[in-house]
C-alpha cells in the first residue's frame, strides 16, 4: 500500500563534540539546532542517549529535552531514545510525566533496549542490566501503566504522569522491537542511520502484525537517515569524511571528537566499500539538494515510512545548519510533489 500522506521530517541530536570543542558549546549548538529546526517546521527532535564517551554530550536526554522545550515554542522534543534497561520505569515515568506538565503536548518518550554504551559501563549503570534487557517489554508495560490514569487505584503510583498522554513510540535496530511495536500498537522507529541490514523486514512485521490500539489505529514508521546537503555533491562528500572517520573510529576502538574534513581520498572510497562499514551508512544521503532529493524520493518509495528522523553530521556547525535548511526545503518539495500526485488521483 503505498503512502500518500505527507512525510513528517525530525532531527536526531547526539550532541557530538567536534574536535577542538567543548560539549559547554556542543550544548549550546544543540539547542540553537533546535531553534532553527521549530523555524524550518521540523516536526520532532530527539535526543540519543549515550555514556563514558569523551566527546558526546548527551548522557541525560531528559534533562536536555527540559532545556530544549522551555526555549523552543511548538517543536516536539523528545528521546530517541531512552534506553530502558538503564532506568527504573517508575523514574522515567516522573521525569517525562514532569516534562509533560511544564509543556503539555510537546513531549516524547522513546523506548530503546540497548545501553547505549559499552558492557562495563552498562553494568555500573545498573547490575542487573541484563535481566532487564530481557524484560524490556514488561518494563515497558510498566511505564504504560505509570502513565494511565487507572494506575491512581494502585500502591506505587507516578501522580506527576498520570494521564498527561505522552506518546511512546518504540525504538530498534532489530526485527525483535518490530514484534513488540505491533502488539502494543505503538508507532516504530528504526535506527536505520547506523543499522540498516533489518530495516525492510522489521517494517513488514510491523506493519504486518500492528494490531490497533487507543494510541494508535494504524502503523505509523520513522526511519533513521544520515543526511548531508551543501551547495554540490564534491563539497557535500567532502563533509561526509568526517563521518566516514566518525564511524570508523567507532570500529576500531579508536573513538574521538569529531575530524575536520578531508578530500574524498580513494583510500577512504575503499574504506566505505568495507562491509561492515557499507551496512553501517548505507542509508547515508549526501549531496547537493537535488541529488539528496532523488536519493530521498527512491528510499521512500522502498520503504513507505511516514517520517523521516535524520542524522546530520558535520564538524563545522554553520554546515550543520545548512543541511538541515538543505532537507526541510527537499522535504517541502516532495511533500509538494506527493500532494499534487494525490489530487491528481482524486480527480481522476
Amino acid at each position: 500500500m503505498l503512502n500518500n500522506q505527507t512525510i513528517a521530517y525530525s532531527l536526531l541530536e547526539l550532541a557530538l563534540a567536534p574536535q577542538g570543542g567543548t560539549l559547554k558549546e556542543t550544548l549550546n549548538n544543540s539547542l540553537a539546532l533546535a531553534k532553527e529546526a521549530e523555524a524550518l517546521n521540523y516536526t520532532r527532535y530527539w535526543f540519543a542517549e549515550h555514556h563514558n564517551a569523551d566527546h558526546i554530550g548527551s548522557n541525560a536526554p531528559a534533562i536536555l529535552i527540559g532545556y530544549v522545550a522551555e526555549n523552543t515554542r511548538t517543536l516536539r522534543v523528545g528521546s530517541g531514545g531512552i534506553m530502558l534497561p538503564n532506568h527504573s520505569p517508575l523514574i522515567v515515568a516522573e521525569q517525562f510525566g514532569t516534562l509533560a506538565q511544564l509543556y503539555p503536548n510537546r513531549i516524547d518518550l522513546g523506548l530503546g533496549r540497548a545501553p547505549g554504551t559499552d558492557g562495563q559501563t552498562a553494568h555500573a549503570i545498573r547490575s542487573d542490566f541484563m535481566e532487564a534487557a530481557q524484560s524490556f517489554p514488561q518494563e515497558v508495560a510498566k511505564i504504560q501503566a505509570y502513565f494511565s490514569r487507572e494506575n491512581q487505584g494502585s500502591k506505587v503510583r507516578a501522580p506527576i504522569a498520570e494521564g498527561t498522554e505522552v506518546p511512546l513510540y518504540i525504538l530498534g535496530s532489530s526485527t525483535d522491537s518490530a514484534h513488540l511495536a505491533a502488539k502494543k500498537g505503538l508507532p516504530y522507529a528504526f535506527a536505520s542511520h547506523f543499522a540498516s541490514t533489518h530495516l525492510l523486514n522489521a517494517l513488514a512485521i510491523y506493519r504486518r502484525e500492528f494490531q490497533p490500539s487507543p494510541f494508535l489505529s494504524q502503523p505509523y514508521t520513522i526511519a533513521g537517515v544520515n543526511i548531508l546537503i551543501a551547495d554540490t555533491d564534491e563539497e557535500a562528500e567532502k563533509l561526509f569524511t568526517t563521518l566516514i572517520r566518525m564511524f570508523l573510529g567507532v570500529l576500531t576502538g579508536a573513538k574521538d571528537a569529531l575530524q575536520p574534513p578531508t578530500e574524498m581520498t580513494d583510500e577512504l572510497r575503499q574504506i566505505l566499500k568495507h562491509p561492515t562499514l557499507h551496512q553501517m551508512l548505507k542509508y547515508s544521503f549526501v549531496g547537493s539538494k537535488a541529488t539528496v532529493k532523488r536519493q530521498l524520493e527512491a528510499f521512500l518509495a522502498e520503504t513507505q515510512v511516514n517520517e523521516l528522523i535524520a542524522v546530520s553530521t558535520t564538524y563545522a556547525f554553520e554546515d550543520r545548519i545548512k543541511s538541515i535548511r538543505g532537507f526541510a526545503e527537499v522535504m517541502k518539495e516532495i511533500n509538494e510533489k506527493k500532494k499534487m500526485e494525490s489530487d491528481v488521483v482524486l480527480a481522476s
